[in-house]
């Protein structure tokens, strides 16, 4: 089974922690919109062998779609690949945009799950970010969401700024897990060097982030939602019991997926495929009937750290098993990190599976560089 990513590249307004590729210039919307339905038909011989089992609209603001320009790309991507009975079709959408009818248009259209970008329900923490929506309207949104038959109702927090005081945080979580929705995806805010955010914490306008704070918060979102017996199945990403995000657990079992759209990535048979993050290349290449992407091929080590990486996140953890095909000598070359991180209450090591625990989430990325194959 696979996924499919369609990478819609618009936005009202540049969010100030954002470093996704998307654009502000809305001019050339239509041209945008033909060249992903052209991708899709260009692609299709290379991935006849594919069954899709997930069709998800990220960006960007896909929810700015009109709806002939969403069912263009639904029903290309319908009639050109061969799917599963059963396909999670997930649009991500900012709460301006989501009022009845626009709902009840996507929900006709095929879409079964809403993810929903709030960040905060804080306005001035919304301010601080540049979002385009005030608290009161992500309230109203999910509640619109929640009545109009779409199945899946997932949201999206942020924790860890200056302005998240943990009161704050943690009323946002009770409201999360007890809103109706059925998935919650929560990242803790982080700097990425060319945003807007970065050069305001340069410029000495905002404080940088504090990890104990952020650490706090994480700590808190572990403890809620044990009290509300959620599923927290990855370290970002949690839900009611059996509402898993399909497509994004694709990513970190290491399936196949297929991207489309300006700067979207696939992956299958050990090669990784990336298209240019620039639009009018992206239009021109794709205009010439060229795909205008990169790809690289992975070693055997690649595909190791890979699954260490990303296995790792999983509330499932990483069999051994992933790793040692690729390279025998792992195990024995990490037994004495191994053993000190048990001791540390950072992992647990069971049926040859090792598992983080509370303490070791918060630090997953450095527990997975400690154990990379270099």
């Amino acid at each position: 089974m696979a996924g499919i990513y369609i990478h819609i590249p618009f936005c009202r307004k540049a969010c100030t922690y954002c470093d996704f590729h998307f654009s502000t210039n809305f001019s050339y919307r239509k041209e945008m919109i033909d060249a992903i339905i052209e991708e899709v038909l260009l692609k299709k011989s290379e991935w006849q062998d594919f069954t899709f089992e997930s069709i998800y609209f990220g960006g960007g603001t896909p929810s700015i779609l009109t709806e002939d320009e969403y069912r263009r790309i639904i029903e290309t991507v319908k009639t050109n690949f061969r799917f599963s009975t059963h396909v999670e079709l997930t649009l991500e959408a900012n709460p301006d945009d989501i009022n009845p009818g626009a709902v009840k248009k996507w929900n006709s259209a095929g879409i079964n799950r809403l993810s929903i970008g709030l960040q905060s329900l804080n306005d001035e923490e919304l301010a601080f970010m540049n979002r385009s929506h005030t608290a009161a309207e992500s309230l109203v949104a999910v509640d619109t969401s929640l009545q109009s038959g779409i199945a899946d109702i997932s949201v999206d927090l942020i924790y860890g700024s200056h302005l998240k005081t943990d009161k704050q945080w943690e009323f946002e979580l009770n409201w999360a897990l007890n809103s109706g929705a059925n998935h919650l995806s929560a990242y803790a805010l982080t700097v990425e060097s060319k945003t807007a955010l970065a050069h305001r914490i340069k410029k000495g306008l905002v404080p940088e982030t504090n990890d104990e704070h952020q650490s706090n918060q994480f700590m808190k979102l572990t403890e809620i939602s044990a009290l509300n017996q959620w599923d927290f199945y990855e370290i970002s990403n949690l839900c009611k019991p059996g509402h898993r995000s399909i497509h994004n657990s694709n990513y970190w079992k290491n399936k196949a997926y297929l991207g489309i759209g300006p700067s979207a990535h696939s992956y299958k048979n050990k090669t990784r495929f990336w298209n240019a993050s620039n639009n009018a290349e992206y239009i021109k290449k794709i205009n010439l009937g060229e795909l205008p992407q990169t790809s690289e091929t992975l070693s055997d080590l690649d595909l190791a750290n890979e699954a260490i990486l990303t296995q790792l996140r999983l509330s499932s953890g990483l069999r051994m098993d992933a790793i040692l095909p690729f390279y025998s000598k792992w195990h024995d070359e990490n037994k004495i990190a191994l053993k000190k991180m048990e001791q540390n209450q950072w992992i647990k090591i069971e049926n040859d599976t090792i598992t983080l625990l509370s303490k070791g989430r918060l630090m997953a990325d450095n527990i997975s560089a400690e154990l990379f194959i270099s």
